[in-house]
């Protein structure tokens, strides 16, 4: 989502980053010929006073014949946000296939004498794989929660997934020590050459290696206490967080955020401020309250984690825990013999991230399957390629025209522009492709999970609670100012409506004035009011 320059702007920007985005289409009223007029119920919806000089973009299609119900500005440039999701998880779908694993291996470099000690270095060569072992349950699925803690602090807290977020890098390290190494007398190197690194949103340059998706969480106790994971001397968390009485304003600030110290000892973040008695937590009603620190610099983060993971299992390395990652020391890309690999991690299948990457709208796991989509699709290794890679599938593969999209990234931010007849062009296209079940079950459902898990209010109109979990569709949502607007809401997805019919729907809402997050999430009910009308009238 795109950043904007008052504080009190960004901060309301970054409290709906989860819900994804969409925005002004600027252009009249339309209902093309062949299709019905919007119904009564919907439109008095769209007409409520909060509305009164928005515009509604809307079209939805039934499936099967391809027939156009409902069409309003459904040809005009829509700031999407997180509906762009819809193309870059669906295309690296079709790309990579969603069985598809991601190996980051482990490489010596050097002789490993009878003693156990590697007179060289050892290399992890990371592969994008968004998890290493981080959210993997005993069952060996994916640990997915409906507030997620990618979102922590523009939500104001969230729900940590159980694993552990060092369980791959202890897992290779095991493999190292079972492989024979009790010493390495050299360095520790993460080559992170798959791609050339991109900027995230100012924050921070996305590398192919991840630990707990690149941030440290910060738990927060009842009685002021913190806690933090992953623990690892590439960044420890001091506190002076303190208890303040009943009524006193919450007051919880981290520091430096984001931290541009990891890489060199003693890099620390604090927590500081004022925790009020009786304070409830948002989102879970319970603690503990989450706030994360950035992992701004990747490679050397994962360097220390998988140092201290050697020394779990057993391997003394000589070369210090804490310093840049030594890229210097790599052989040529591409150069790695087999006889030499000691150990590799292999992912879950990208049909499973593709699932987190929707349902919780990962920001960083879009843009990361953007680029995953450009290496597999022609071998692209910037994000400059990867578009135009994307962009040649588009038009090639389903008739979408250039002029109908503008993409920056993979995940929706900054200016990401497509039209709803784009979006719902792709969404039916989709249904055709081997890759569909997957992209169908990636995304959040109405009421049930995900960013859609908010929208379960129904009690104005029992006769709509029936469609709850009927629903399959990705949200998107853009907030900036002054004076402070949801600038766009946007949904778009499947609808297995009352009549035993399957909707491909686009629905958004443009320049809606709003104080707070509590406006947003009123637009999200109303949407989500629309979407369970579609399903009782079609």
């Amino acid at each position: 989502m795109t950043l904007h320059p008052t504080n009190r702007s960004k901060r309301i920007c970054l409290a709906i980053a989860a819900f994804g985005a969409i925005a002004l289409a600027a252009c009249g009223s339309s209902t093309p010929g062949g299709t019905q007029p919007i119904p009564a119920e919907i439109t008095n919806v769209m007409q409520k006073p909060v509305y009164k000089n928005a515009v509604w973009s809307l079209q939805v299609i039934v499936l099967e014949s391809g027939r156009v119900v409902y069409a309003q500005n459904a040809t005009a440039p829509t700031l999407i946000a997180s509906v762009r999701k819809l193309f870059s998880v669906g295309m690296a779908l079709n790309q990579l296939g969603p069985d598809h694993r991601f190996v980051t291996p482990v490489y010596r470099q050097g002789v490993v004498e009878g003693s156990g000690t590697l007179n060289g270095n050892l290399v992890l060569v990371a592969s994008g794989d968004l998890t290493m072992g981080g959210r993997t349950n005993p069952d060996g699925s994916l640990a997915i929660s409906n507030f997620d803690h990618n979102e922590a602090n523009a939500l104001g807290n969230a729900q940590l997934t159980t694993p552990d977020p060092l369980a791959g890098y202890d897992a290779l390290a095991a493999q190292v020590a079972s492989s024979g190494i009790r010493r390495v007398a050299g360095e520790v190197v993460i080559d992170d050459r798959l791609f050339q690194p991109f900027n995230f949103r100012g924050e921070f340059d996305v590398r192919p290696v991840f630990v707990n998706d690149d941030i440290v969480d910060v738990i927060i106790g009842a009685d002021a206490s913190v806690d933090w994971r992953p623990k690892s001397a590439a960044l420890s968390v001091l506190s002076g967080l303190q208890a303040g009485g009943q009524g006193s304003a919450l007051d919880i600030e981290l520091a430096p955020e984001p931290p541009n110290c990891i890489g060199t000892p003693n890099c620390v973040g604090r927590v500081t401020g004022n925790l009020p008695a009786g304070f409830v937590p948002p989102l879970t009603n319970a603690y503990p309250l989450i706030r994360t620190f950035r992992i701004t610099e990747p490679s050397n983060y994962a360097r220390t984690v998988f140092i201290e993971a050697l020394a779990r299992a057993g391997v003394t390395v000589t070369a210090a825990n804490v310093e840049p990652n030594p890229v210097q020391l790599l052989p040529a890309q591409n150069s790695y013999v087999p006889s030499t690999q000691v150990a590799q991690l292999v992912s879950q299948p990208y049909g499973d991230y593709a699932k987190l990457i929707d349902k919780v709208s990962y920001n960083i796991g879009a843009d990361m399957s953007l680029m995953l989509f450009g290496l597999a699709a022609d071998g692209s290794t910037t994000v400059a390629g990867a578009l135009a890679a994307e962009q040649n599938a588009l038009s090639t593969q389903f008739q979408i025209p250039a002029a109908d999209l503008h993409f920056i990234d993979g995940s929706g931010g900054g200016e990401t522009t497509a039209t709803g007849q784009a979006v719902t062009t792709l969404l039916t296209g989709m249904t055709k492709r081997a890759a569909f079940p997957s992209y169908f079950d990636s995304l959040p459902v109405l009421a049930v999970d995900g960013s859609l898990s908010f929208v379960t209010d129904f009690e104005a109109d029992p006769t709509l609670a029936p469609a709850r979990g009927q629903v399959h569709a990705k949200t998107g949502t853009y907030v900036g100012g002054p004076p402070l607007t949801l600038k766009g809401q946007a949904l778009a997805g499947y609808l297995d409506a009352k009549s035993g019919r399957r909707l491909v729907f686009f629905l958004a809402v443009n320049g809606v004035p709003i104080t707070s997050i509590n406006d947003v999430l009123a637009v999200f009910q109303d949407q989500g009011t629309i979407a369970a009308m579609l399903w009782k009238l079609q």
